[in-house]
C-alpha cells in the first residue's frame, strides 16, 4: 500500500477508535443490572479476540524476516512494558472498581488510558503498514477490549467526583492519543523496518489479556456463569481464527 493510502486507513482506524470513548456513555441508559450482567462476558470475549488477534494476526504477520530470538525478545518487550506501565500508574482494573479512591486516581486512570491508547495507535498502525487485512483484524481486537474498558473508566470518573458530562469529554479527549501514536507509526514507519513494533504490540495485547482480563472472568464460583465466561473467550479466539482462515497472511 503507498503512503497516502495506509496514512488514510491508519487516520479512519485511529478517529473510529476514538469514538468507542464515548460507549462510556450507555451507563447512562442502560439498566444497571443488564450492565453487570454483560460487562464480565465482554470481557472475556475481549480476552479471547485480544488473544486470538495476537497470536493468529500480529505475530504471523510481523515475523517474516525477523530472527526468531529477535521477534520473541519483542514480544516480551512488549508484555513487560505493560507490566511496568500498570505498576507505575497502579492502573489495575480491581482498583478500578474500588468507588472510594480518591479524586485524584481518577486523573492517573486517564493518564493510563492515554498511555495505553497512544501503544495502541503504533500497534495497531504498525499493523496496518504491514497488511490492511491484518490491521483491521488488530483493530477490532483493541476496539472489543476498548468496550469494556471505557464503561469501567467512566464510572470510575463519575464515581470520583466528575460530571457524566466532563467524564464523557475527558474520556474522548485520552482516546484521541489513538490515533495519534497511528499518525507517529506512519511517520517513523518511512525510515525503519515496522515489524518489532508490531511484535511489541502483540506483546501488549497479550499481557493486557493474560493480566487484566483472564483473572477478572475465572474468579467465580458459579459453574454457570464461568461457562458463559469461557464461551464468550472461546468465540472472541474463534473469531480471529475465522479471519485468519479466510484472509491467510502472505508466505
Amino acid at each position: 500500500m503507498d503512503a497516502p493510502g495506509s496514512l488514510i486507513w491508519i487516520a479512519g482506524g485511529g478517529l473510529l477508535m476514538s469514538l468507542v470513548a464515548l460507549s462510556g456513555a450507555l451507563t447512562l441508559v442502560l439498566p444497571r443490572s443488564f450492565l453487570d450482567r454483560a460487562l464480565l462476558p465482554l470481557v472475556a470475549l475481549a480476552a479471547g479476540t485480544l488473544i486470538g488477534g495476537a497470536f493468529l494476526h500480529m505475530i504471523p504477520h510481523a515475523s517474516s524476516g525477523i530472527d526468531p530470538i529477535s521477534g520473541a525478545l519483542w514480544i516480551l518487550a512488549g508484555f513487560t512494558a505493560f507490566l511496568a506501565l500498570e505498576q507505575f500508574l497502579h492502573w489495575h482494573r480491581s482498583h478500578q472498581r474500588d468507588t472510594t479512591q480518591p479524586r485524584p486516581f481518577t486523573y492517573l486512570v486517564l493518564i493510563g488510558d492515554a498511555i495505553h491508547n497512544f501503544i495502541g495507535g503504533l500497534a495497531v498502525a504498525g499493523t496496518f503498514l504491514i497488511s490492511p487485512q491484518a490491521g483491521i483484524v488488530a483493530w477490532i481486537a483493541a476496539a472489543a477490549h476498548e468496550v469494556p474498558q471505557e464503561l469501567g473508566d467512566f464510572g470510575v470518573l463519575v464515581h470520583g467526583g466528575w460530571s457524566r458530562g466532563r467524564a464523557l469529554a475527558w474520556n474522548l479527549v485520552s482516546a484521541l492519543t489513538f490515533p495519534l501514536g497511528g499518525v507517529v507509526a506512519w511517520a517513523v514507519a518511512q525510515r525503519i523496518e515496522i515489524g518489532w513494533l508490531v511484535l511489541f504490540g502483540a506483546g501488549n495485547f497479550i499481557y493486557i489479556a493474560a493480566s487484566d482480563l483472564i483473572p477478572e472472568i475465572k474468579a467465580h464460583s458459579d459453574p454457570c456463569r464461568s461457562a458463559v465466561h469461557f464461551v464468550a473467550f472461546v468465540t472472541g479466539v474463534a473469531m480471529m481464527a475465522g479471519l485468519a482462515l479466510a484472509a491467510p497472511h502472505p508466505a
